[in-house]
């Protein structure tokens, strides 16, 4: 037999012949290496050989042998086609869709859990804001503000042709859908996994749901949630709901969110006027509204948004939503350009941000926010129904007041000077505190520095009398030993050394006037500033600034040196106001209050029902200044403009001039029974904003070398305001036995002569006290552990900063409440 055919004959047998090897040979039993010795050993040799053959063969018994060891921990172990049989066994076609079924049961049963799981939240507090609505005492309207510019309207008031637009644009399945289009849904999730970005096809229902229930994030799971809820929200809500939910919450550019904000920021009408071309601009508006804004539209922005209007109105004839002839008239309704800063022009524009920043200091009082920056964060996100206690009234007659009395006689081209002159004023109610009227300055859209609210000019010599409402309420005596009263006193000679002080200072009187011994009354009615530097040493400077705290004047950072006698602190009318107001109120503090109340449904609402205060100084102190304060207008500075004024039937009235350190502000502080106003006039150089002199401006009411004093303007505007809007006469119910209003006669000091209103530049000699001071004045003698000086010390704030006070008004008029 041969070679092959053994081969043969063996694989029929069910072995195969594996080839001759050497370690076959080598692994035979020594007897078969042996050669035959007898005619038989061919034979046998070509067996043993087929057999060693056999033993080797891979699918022999070798190799089961081979297999069997493995098993026990031989040679083969885990590996070959016993592996890749265990693989097979386990992959199997049967098993593959056995757990596909399983796994698409699996998110079925998820799906069907997050729908039951899934409630329709409650809607995302960014999509319901509106604009900030600001409204008058009398709840008339002042005007709209906010960075979310939204007026949600009912959909009553938007004309049908106009909502199909916005069908027609979005989805012209909507009324007929189930709310969902689960084909472009999917796209978006696929995307999303993909990280290829957003992705359009929603319905109406779903982007109303992204708008007002949940986010702008692009994830899966927001994704999901868009689906259920918009499922759910189409089966349990109107079509109309959801329609008027869409057209109010979505963005169309220019700031505007909702229909009815687009409608004014576009065409300047409301959304019930609009027509259907102007409502298919704001429908294709949506696909992408800062590209398609006509107003700052590229040439390819113009034309795609075009297009995208005409789509519009096609689908809408398609629809059968408009007449194909009515559609083939119209053209295309270019907007409007669009508006700066709507509504903030002349004073509304300061009402506005100094009643943001009240709001935003009553949310952090309130604990709603942490810190002012987070509270002004809340209220520039709008929502908000603000009304104010300004009276409409007392707001025009304040307006007025100004323009009569200064602003109507400023010339910039004849004097450069009246460029400069800026006034504020603030009127407040001293029995509620409230914020009547407000003169900011000559319009936010000119200046936006609110000169009502700004603290960085001194008050001057309005000052005074919170340095005598110290004394009064601590029972302060003089050098001497004497109770300071409104008899006691002083001495008034200019530059006197003042005593008693570890720093020098000896103030000099305004024009240098040496007054000589003076009544604390007559120093008041003249405004002496020697005297008063004396006695707010007598008092203790530590004493007189707390009560100035006390009153309503910040004083936080002030240092307590005789130099703040002459009120070389910064103020701002709102803050004077408030100081006198609390004067007026028998010591009783009362805090100007811009805002009545203010709503806003995701917060509690404030209102202003308590502003009256503790009692900060005693009555009969508050009542003594009051008393001593009727004299400066009856007899002192502000006579010839409040006293003598054609406008007075009567009134009485209490207030105090002040005239600033190189005349860079002006003012009159006033009061009657019933209304407190504080006028300030501020020299601010119109470039550069640097604080400059007010001489030399307007050609009215001035004294030596075109000095403006607070007994000029300041005092003018006053009068004709107040005696304009309080027309009653009643007196001042006092309880003190001190000063001008209840005395008839003060005691003539000595040698103290009294000047006229404006006095001469050069003090005659005349003026010069030639007397020796009573014991009841302090002594003349400078202490000696420091040599006078006639310039305020280094140790105190001489002049405020130049800048505004930051959470007042903003530092540039493209963010309101960015600096507060």
């Amino acid at each position: 037999m041969g070679r092959a055919d053994e081969r043969r004959a063996r694989q029929r047998g069910g072995r195969r012949a594996a080839p001759r090897n050497r370690s076959s040979r080598t692994d035979a039993p020594p007897s078969r290496r042996e050669p035959a010795s007898d005619s038989s050993a061919p034979a046998a040799t070509a067996t043993t050989t087929a057999d060693s053959r056999e033993d080797a063969a891979p699918g022999g018994r070798a190799a089961a042998r081979r297999a069997a060891a493995g098993k026990k921990g031989g040679r083969g172990g885990k590996g070959g086609k016993k592996e890749k049989s265990l693989i097979r066994r386990i992959f199997t076609w049967k098993k593959i869709l056995g757990a596909f079924l399983i796994m698409t049961t699996a998110v079925i049963g998820a799906l069907v859990w997050l729908y039951i799981s899934t409630p329709i939240p409650a809607g995302n507090p960014d999509a319901k804001l509106q604009s900030n609505v600001y409204e008058y005492e009398d709840g008339s309207i002042a005007t709209r503000d906010g960075d979310v510019n939204r007026e949600n309207v009912d959909l009553s008031r938007v004309p049908k042709a106009v909502r199909y637009t916005f069908v027609a644009a979005e989805n012209k399945t909507f009324y007929t859908d189930a709310g969902v289009d689960l084909k472009g849904t999917t796209r978006g999730i696929l995307n999303t996994l993909m990280g290829k970005g957003a992705q359009g096809g929603s319905t109406i229902t779903q982007q109303y749901v992204k708008n007002y229930y949940l986010s702008q994030e692009q994830t899966v799971t927001r994704k999901l949630k868009e689906l259920v809820i918009s499922l759910k929200l189409d089966r349990e809500k109107d079509k109309n709901y959801i329609l008027a939910g869409y057209i109010n919450t979505s963005y169309y550019g220019r700031g505007a969110y909702g229909i009815q904000a687009a409608a004014q920021a576009y065409y300047r009408v409301d959304a019930d006027e609009l027509t259907v071309e102007q409502g298919a601009y704001l429908a294709a508006l949506l696909q992408a509204p800062s590209q398609y804004d006509w107003a700052v539209a590229t040439d390819t922005g113009k034309r795609l948004v075009k297009a995208r209007w005409n789509y519009v109105l096609d689908n809408m004839v398609e629809q059968d939503w408009l007449d194909k002839s009515e559609r083939e008239e119209m053209t295309f309704p270019e907007p409007k350009a669009p508006k700066a800063a709507p509504g903030q022009e002349g004073q509304t524009g300061y009402l506005v941000y100094a009643a943001n920043v009240e709001l935003a200091r009553q949310l952090v009082a309130t604990g709603i926010a942490d810190d002012f920056e987070s509270a002004a964060a809340l209220v520039k996100k709008g929502g908000w129904n603000i009304q104010l206690n300004i009276d409409k009234g007392k707001q025009k007659a304040l307006e007025k007041a100004v323009k009569e009395q200064l602003t109507s006689k400023l010339d910039a081209k004849k004097r450069p000077v009246d460029g400069d002159v800026q006034a504020g004023a603030v009127s407040v109610d001293p029995k509620t505190g409230a914020v009547v009227a407000m003169y900011g300055g000559k319009g936010y859209t000119d200046h936006y520095v609110n000169n009502a609210t700004r603290t960085d000019y001194q008050p001057a010599s309005t000052f005074k009398p919170v340095i005598l409402a110290a004394a009064f309420d601590e029972n302060a005596k003089t050098q001497d030993g004497e109770e300071i009263t409104a008899n006691t006193l002083y001495d008034g000679t200019s530059k006197r050394p003042v005593v008693g002080s570890d720093i020098g200072f000896a103030p000099e009187n305004e024009d240098d006037q040496d007054y000589g011994d003076v009544t604390v009354q007559t120093a008041l009615n003249k405004s002496i500033n020697s005297v008063f530097a004396q006695m707010g040493v007598d008092v203790g400077m530590d004493k007189v600034l707390k009560v100035a705290n006390d009153l309503g004047m910040d004083t936080a950072d002030l240092k307590a040196v005789p130099a703040q006698t002459l009120g070389t602190m910064g103020a701002s009318p709102l803050q004077m106001a408030g100081v006198y107001a609390t004067l007026d109120n028998h010591g009783k503090k009362v805090t100007p209050a811009l805002i009545k109340s203010a709503t806003n449904s995701a917060y509690p609402t404030f209102k202003h029902t308590d502003p009256i205060g503790e009692q900060v100084i005693d009555r009969e102190a508050a009542d003594s200044v009051t008393s001593v304060l009727t004299g400066v207008v009856d007899d002192g500075t502000a006579k010839k403009s409040v006293r003598d004024n054609p406008l007075r039937k009567g009134q009485k009235v209490a207030g105090k001039t002040g005239t600033s350190d190189n005349n860079k502000s002006a003012w009159f502080t006033g009061y009657t029974p019933d209304l407190v106003t504080s006028v300030g006039l501020f020299g601010e150089d119109a470039k550069t904003h640097a604080q400059v002199p007010l001489t030399g401006a307007t050609t009215g009411l001035t004294t030596v070398a075109g000095r403006i004093n607070g007994g000029g303007f300041p005092a003018q505007i006053w009068a004709a305001y107040t005696f304009g809007v309080s027309t009653k006469v009643t007196k001042f119910d006092l309880e003190t036995d001190q000063g001008a209003a209840v005395q008839t006669a003060s005691p003539s000091p000595t040698a103290a002569p009294s000047p006229s209103e404006t006095p001469s530049e050069t003090p005659t000699t005349d003026n010069t006290p030639t007397n020796t001071p009573t014991t009841n004045a302090p002594t003349t003698s400078a202490p000696t552990t420091s040599a006078p000086t006639t310039s305020e010390p280094t140790g105190g704030t001489t002049t405020p900063p130049s800048t505004q006070d930051p959470t007042t008004d903003p530092p540039n008029p493209t963010d309101p409440l960015a600096g507060q």
